[in-house]
């Protein structure tokens, strides 16, 4: 094949595909021309945790070959992707961020998610980093060390997908898969700059699932909303692994997308009714999102859900999980544990079973609430986090308790509890550079409605590359 003259380091997906499909540009220099980029880049921001170049290699002829004979399966066929560190892939390990897995196992099974991606012919890059256990909302750890934010790197990219999203920012292939559990795909989307999408709850078959539990979604970071579309038309097929799983949505994403937002009601909720300290820059950017809205023809309403915060419920369940994932350990795997990983244990463990069955009830109830707030809206929009980007640092920073680890991103846990469909859309930066995003929250199962709105919007304000990373 010929190639052209466009860097295919910075195409999506969408656009790969249209010169595979014309034969201007093939897998293979595709995957060149990221790998080119992920050396140069990778040192400086640590996006990637393990690179599968040989396995790549292999997965781009066979996408040639295929594109070569019209018969590709897919319209992910061929395009670079990386899988988050949390997800089983065959022939990757898969070590969680944690000294306490042991690489040298047998990696003979994929994930779901990696099973259907690479059905697609997604070409697999590598493993992305992430917090051990993807315990917190920052990516460092004892095994991977930081990793950092491509608009800034002194920055954090957020977490606990930071890799996933400081890769997909940083154009190291324009797919990234990401879990979120109480915002993990949100925040990190948020400050670097992407598009993220948590699907509802079930909508992407899991296996293993979460220890973390019924909070813990899959899904893309991409830097277009139709590359988010084309990913979950592949991502949410079933898998009967996941006996918590939906039924199979067959509906294909990508026909609804260009619907427009005319005549939807669009709950704005700027604090949610309880958020106290809202970034000044962050509320006006996303205040001027509703704006956009309403010029699109959507009935915007400055109303609160009426919920009071439940990041109690939310830190309660999660520092659980961690307990639960502590106590199977061995006192050699505990002391080479990262120690904030360490403190959510410790406060997991004097959760009685009565702690957990009250806060269980009351997420019931938080679930009831919002089911029935959203028949009355299409959507409901909030910042996506409360801050724009702080600083990159190491784990142990600060001690670890429930507000250090999610009271500055108070939008995104309440939905994981809620399981409903949410992404993190960007809608400018502030003035010292860095990426500003809202959040749009759809009522359970309309993962379609959200994607189509977020699209409406990208129409409007088109989603902004990083500065070119000088090193």
């Amino acid at each position: 094949m010929q190639s052209t003259n466009t860097d295919l380091a910075l195409c999506n997906a969408n656009e790969l595909a249209t010169l595979f499909r014309t034969l201007k540009a093939s897998p293979v220099e595709a995957l060149q021309a990221v790998e080119k980029r992920i050396d140069l880049l990778n040192p400086h921001l640590n996006a990637f945790c393990f690179r599968a170049s040989e396995i790549a290699l292999q997965q781009a002829k066979l996408s040639e070959y295929r594109w070569l004979k019209a018969t590709p399966f897919s319209d992910l066929d061929g395009v670079p992707i990386s899988i988050k560190d949390l997800i089983l892939t065959e022939g990757m390990p898969t070590l969680r961020g944690s000294f306490t897995v042991d690489v040298n196992q047998t990696w003979n099974v994929d994930a779901p998610i990696a099973a259907r991606l690479k059905e697609a012919g997604a070409v697999v890059l590598g493993k992305t980093s992430t917090p051990e256990f993807g315990c917190k909302a920052e990516t460092n750890s004892p095994l991977t060390g930081i990793t950092r934010n491509p608009w800034n790197l002194t920055k954090t990219p957020g977490g606990s997908s930071g890799g996933a999203s400081a890769a997909v920012s940083a154009n190291l292939g324009p797919i990234g898969i990401g879990t979120d559990g109480a915002g993990s795909i949100r925040i990190p989307a948020a400050f670097c700059g992407n598009f993220g999408f948590k699907p509802s709850f079930g909508r992407v078959p899991a296996y293993p699932l979460s220890p973390f539990g019924t909070v813990a979604h899959l899904g893309p970071h991409t830097m277009s909303v139709e590359d988010a579309a084309t990913t979950m038309n592949i991502i949410k097929k079933p898998d009967a692994r996941d006996w918590a799983s939906l039924p199979y949505d067959d509906k294909n994403y990508l026909r609804t997308l260009k619907e427009g937002v005319h005549g939807l009601k669009i709950a704005f909720s700027p604090n949610l009714g309880y958020v106290k300290n809202v970034d000044p820059e962050v509320a006006l950017k996303v205040a001027q999102a509703a704006k956009i809205f309403e010029s699109l023809g959507a009935h915007v309403e400055l109303v609160d859900p009426g919920f009071e915060d439940p990041i109690d419920i939310t830190t309660s369940l999660w520092f659980l999980g961690s307990f639960s994932i502590w106590s199977g350990l061995t006192k050699d795997q505990q002391s080479k544990c990262d120690q904030d990983f360490v403190a959510q244990a410790e406060l997991g463990k004097y959760l009685s079973a009565l702690d957990i069955q009250k806060i269980n009830l009351r997420r019931g109830m938080l679930g009831s609430h919002m089911r029935q707030f959203m028949s009355r809206y299409d959507l409901l929009l909030t910042p996506a986090v409360s801050i724009p980007a702080f600083d990159a640092l190491p784990s142990g920073h600060r001690k670890m308790d429930a507000n250090t680890m999610l009271g500055w991103t108070p939008f995104s846990y309440p939905f994981n509890l809620t399981q409903q469909p949410a992404c993190s859309m960007p809608c400018g930066n502030t003035n010292s550079g860095l990426p500003v995003a809202f959040q749009l929250v759809g009522p359970m199962f309309a993962d379609d409605l959200v994607l189509q709105a977020a699209y409406a919007f990208e129409e409007v304000m088109p989603i902004l590359r990083p500065p070119k990373l000088i090193m």
